[in-house]
């Protein structure tokens, strides 16, 4: 036999494209169309409703960037029509290859009833079938005009960005507005063909199923008349009805479909738009769910169930029937969908414990399974956190974009610093847009990697990141998937009954352990600093403010916030999303966000004044309140005293260095500033060592250019360290107190350091302001220093990561950009450095061997300051920042923790009647509490939650500083774990054992 397949295959594109497709619809008259412009932003829905628009034709242009119109249609089914399926088209100007990064509706009846929402790949909305002609029909349509900021040439800069920037240039050409009878029959053709092409196209040349259904295709189309492809529409079906009936081979893939549409809860578009499109998205679902019985939608982020719920009561009863019948599923038990690199470990957890809570008390229903499938990387503190939730499962597919490495396994344990193991699987399908698409099943089916041992994976199916969720022509693929020869078999399920699935047939999969580092998207860790700072201040703001708060109720009855500190954790929360805090979004959202940090620490501050003075009480003694984990200067961790005598009268002295420059001594350690203003000695006295490597000099600024290849606020390309400007010329070098002021110019930017040494303690402070006007460039903070380290630790939730400093394999040089919070620490034995940070998280760690002198190693830890990418915000970070770092010497990983600490939560000072004794206090530096509180139930239980920080084992008796009539080990939720014994408790004395990392829940019953 002749080899025709090509042309039969062009044969089908050229006819489904220009023929099927468009006889869908093959009759169709014009609707009248008016609109009304708000004026500003978003109106209620009944205003939009009740206002006067002006006739608009089909061929005007519309919208303003991030306008909002209100579109009323309104017509009369033909009389010609009656008995036939009649559905409005709908078409606001859409591009079809971009769904969710454009403009959008979300349609009403007249009495304010949602419809269905409107967007690039779902444009109609069913009318009916009517009995007979000349029915009215009357839709409204709450349209924005939402600009493209990603479009066909990504990444270019662009001001559509902020509604104060992008003009009033209409976006969008209204393209059709028509009632049109829909032809079932024909969508069902189209949908025939496009499942059979589509899987033909991915089976071997050489394989008979594949020349099977050529056959069977081409039978179709001899049997479709051309000029009459709605009389022949059934003839051609009926060609293909054996082919489509062939089952799949027993040992065929199983693939869970599980409708999905990831929102990004702001993204290119900011938060307020994303409660319209959810309300779009959510809207749609539920009419697709009327229609499709099989079908099964699930969504994360409890964050936007609750917009719904408070923005669209409408829409919310719809929803919650459908979660009431088990089709529209809660996913992921988390408040949003956060990055999980950089939130703090009480942040990490409260991402759980708000959005678990949401879904139980909302709806009765516990979430199995963390649901990530868009986050830039995880921590390896996450396993723990998982578990303490109550949670079993992980899911997520960012990590199929990796540059470097293919990760091994789809489905796995991962391993978290404390042993924790968690079921994780990654999508094979390498997508959470899935539609349904042949290539997408085939590829899943053949990139699986756990073939002959696991046969189940999971597709999250929708249009997503800007939503829409799924539509039914891929319910419709889907069902013809179900058992089909040559295909993975395509089922829906809720992400429950998937992972059950997979954990019973996997009882034992490969276990990785550590971080899941993605090798891509690592300029998100330095983006848009201050959106990073803010999210900082406002933890370590939350902490004090449950603390005092919490210690004051317990002593003076002081009224405790429950309220606020509930709003503002999910405020907080909420800017944790993975395009917000990663520095990702439009320049609208990240004034947003500053404005909003703003706000939260005005809050916070006032609930600590008013608890810390409730306290103090009234007198005139000078009180240091102390919220760090730790003792300092004689004030216990949550108390207050008079500071103490030797701290106040200890001195640093500052003289001239020979040859240019100046020498800061504490007695402890000894710092050479050069004529520079650089670092060239930081001398630990005690030890007799030099910290700083013999030739280099530290704090050192260096600039690099920084154009990625894509993705400009999300990647830095390890080709930038090509490139290197040491800033080493200086404006001023000059005293400043008992430090020393550096000043810099460079660009169009100027850097202000000041450099001191604080009497009594062995840490070099470096505060540094920079006014920042740089573009596409990167700013790094060099610390070399003459220490031999294959590996340094940097914090995570919970604990600290070891990463190597060498580049052995390809996967410890994907990682050349990384993340810590408070702290990074390296070490020989029995001495070591760390740098502590009140706000940065990108990093990089180097080593070289020394080819002169001594031969020994210098290890280079530098900080990433700032940088300056000009997509999908042109103006990123220009402006002023201020940064505080400091160089501890002679420092052990507890010193690590301690300095973390200590430079994020600087004491405060206030007048009262005398000593503040805390709350609950450790005895053990390694058993750091990280939480203290009062019960989200009202109950006025104590709640303090601790771990294991130096990664040993660790005793520790933790004090009440109040009567204890019960203890209880809870869950985050703060639920007793019936399966842990209670601790031994002595009164108000606890005593605690942990393992390494260990993170752990206590409830305080007080007597």
């Amino acid at each position: 036999m002749h080899d025709d397949r090509s042309l039969v295959e062009a044969r089908l594109r050229r006819v489904l494209d220009e023929r099927v497709r468009p006889a869908v619809y093959p009759e169709s008259v014009p609707l009248q169309v008016a609109v009304w412009h708000a004026p500003g932003e978003p109106v209620p829905v009944a205003e939009g409703l009740a206002a006067e628009p002006e006739p608009i034709e089909v061929g005007a242009r519309w919208g303003a960037p991030w306008g909002t119109s209100w579109f009323r249609v309104t017509g009369t089914v033909p009389e010609a029509w009656a008995g036939r399926t009649v559905e409005a088209i709908l078409d606001l100007g859409f591009d079809e290859n971009m769904p969710g990064f454009q403009c959008e509706g979300l349609v009403y009846r007249p009495d304010g009833t949602p419809v269905k929402g409107l967007n690039p790949r779902n444009q109609w909305v069913r009318v009916g079938a009517p009995a007979e002609g000349g029915e009215e029909v009357r839709l409204h349509i709450e349209a924005a005009s939402n600009p493209v900021i990603l479009d066909h040439h990504p990444f270019r800069p662009t001001r559509l960005g902020d509604k104060e920037t992008a003009g009033s240039e209409p976006q969008y050409t209204l393209t059709r507005m028509d009632l049109a009878v829909f032809d079932e029959t024909v969508w069902q053709l189209v949908l025939d063909l496009e499942v059979l092409g589509e899987l033909m196209a991915e089976l071997p040349a050489e394989s008979a199923r594949r020349w099977e259904i050529l056959r069977a295709v081409d039978t179709a189309l001899d049997a479709l008349d051309l000029q009459d492809v709605n009389g022949t529409a059934e003839r051609a079906r009926s060609c293909l009805t054996d082919v489509l009936a062939r089952p799949a081979a027993p040992s065929a893939h199983r693939i869970s479909a599980v409708g999905h549409a990831h929102i990004d809860s702001a993204w290119l578009w900011p938060l307020r738009e994303t409660v319209r499109k959810v309300a779009r998205t959510t809207s749609n679902m539920t009419a697709l769910l009327d229609d499709e019985p099989e079908f099964v939608f699930a969504m994360s982020q409890a964050q936007q169930w609750a917009w719904v719920r408070d923005h669209r009561p409408e829409v919310w009863a719809r929803v919650k029937k459908a979660v009431a019948d088990g089709r529209f599923v809660p996913a992921g038990g988390m408040w949003v969908e956060s990055d999980t690199n950089m939130p703090g470990s009480e942040a990490m957890a409260r991402q759980f414990v708000h959005g678990k809570r949401f879904f139980l008390d909302e709806f009765g229903i516990e979430n199995d399974e963390a649901w990530l499938p868009d986050t830039f990387g995880f921590a390896a503190g996450l396993p723990q956190i998982i578990k303490a939730a109550g949670s079993t499962y992980l899911l997520t597919q960012k990590i199929s974009w990796s540059q470097t490495n293919t990760f091994p396994h789809h489905t796995f344990r991962w391993e978290g610093i404390d042993g924790t193991r968690i079921f994780t699987h990654f999508p094979p399908v390498d997508t959470y847009n899935c539609s349904m698409k042949g290539s997408e099943i085939a590829h899943a089916a053949r990139n699986f990697k756990d073939k002959g041992v696991a046969r189940h994976s999971l597709a999250p199916t929708g249009w997503g990141d800007g939503g829409g969720g799924t539509t039914r022509e891929m319910v419709a693929k889907a069902a013809r998937l179900r058992d089909l020869e040559g295909s993975a078999t395509v089922t829906w399920q809720t992400p429950r009954a998937f992972f059950e699935k997979a954990a019973a047939e996997y009882p034992e999969p490969p276990v990785w352990v550590g971080e899941l580092y993605l090798e891509l998207h690592r300029a998100t860790l330095t983006s848009q600093a201050r959106t990073k700072q803010g999210n900082r201040r406002s933890e370590h703001l939350l902490r004090e403010a449950e603390l005092w708060a919490a210690t004051a109720a317990v002593r003076t009855g002081f009224p405790y916030p429950y309220d606020d500190l509930d709003r503002i954790w999910k405020t907080v929360l909420l800017h944790q999303f993975h395009d917000i805090l990663p520095g990702s979004s439009i320049a609208w959202v990240h004034r947003e966000a500053r404005r909003t940090y703003e706000r939260v620490a005005e809050e916070l501050n006032r609930i600590i004044d008013a608890a810390q003075r409730a306290l103090a009480g009234e007198g005139r003694t000078p009180l240091v309140f102390n919220a760090a984990p730790h003792t300092r200067a004689g004030v216990p961790s949550g108390g207050a005293r008079t500071p103490a005598e030797a701290a106040r009268t200890a001195r640093t002295a500052r003289t001239d260095r020979p040859g240019g420059g100046h020498v800061l001594d504490n007695g402890l350690l000894r710092v050479e500033i050069d004529a520079r203003g650089l670092v060239v000695s930081v001398y630990d006295i005690d030890a007799d060592r030099e910290t700083v490597a013999p030739g280099r000099a530290a704090n050192l600024l260096q600039l690099h250019p920084d154009f990625p290849n894509m993705w400009d606020a999300w990647d830095v390309d390890a080709s930038y360290r090509n490139t290197v400007t040491d800033l080493t010329d200086a404006d001023e070098v000059a005293p400043d107190g008992e430090g020393v002021r550096v000043v810099r110019s460079f660009g169009a930017s100027r850097v202000t350091q000041l450099l001191s040494l604080a009497p009594g303690e062995r840490r070099l402070t470096v505060d540094t302001e920079v006014d920042w006007h740089e573009t596409e460039k990167f700013l790094k903070l060099a610390f070399p220093l003459d220490v031999h380290a294959e590996r340094y630790a940097s914090e995570t939730q919970f604990g600290h990561f070891h990463r190597p400093t060498h580049t052995n394999t390809s996967w410890e040089a994907a990682k050349f950009e990384a993340c810590n919070h408070r702290f990074v620490h390296l070490e020989e034995p029995g001495w070591g450095v760390a740098l502590v940070n009140d706000s940065t998280y990108g990093h990089d760690v180097t080593r070289t061997v020394r080819t002169d002198g001594d031969g020994g190693t210098t290890t280079t830890v530098r900080v990433s300051l700032l940088r300056a990418p000009r997509f999908p915000d042109p103006e990123t970070d220009q402006g002023v920042h201020r940064f505080r770092h400091a160089l501890v010497p002679g420092a052990g990983i507890g010193d690590a923790v301690r300095e973390g600490w200590r430079i994020n939560l600087p004491e405060r000072r206030l007048t009262g009647a005398g000593e503040v004794a805390p709350l609950v206090t450790s005895d053990r530096d390694a058993v750091v509490v990280t939480a203290v509180k009062l019960a989200d139930d009202g109950s006025g239980d104590v709640v303090v939650r601790f771990h294991e920080a130096f990664g040993g084992r660790a005793r520790a008796t933790l004090t009440a500083g109040f009567e204890v009539a019960g203890v209880a080990v809870t869950d985050l939720l703060e639920r007793p774990l019936a399966d842990a014994p209670a601790p031994e408790a002595d009164g108000g004395r606890i005593a605690v054992r942990l393992r390494p990392f260990e993170l752990v829940t206590l409830r305080l019953r007080r007597a």
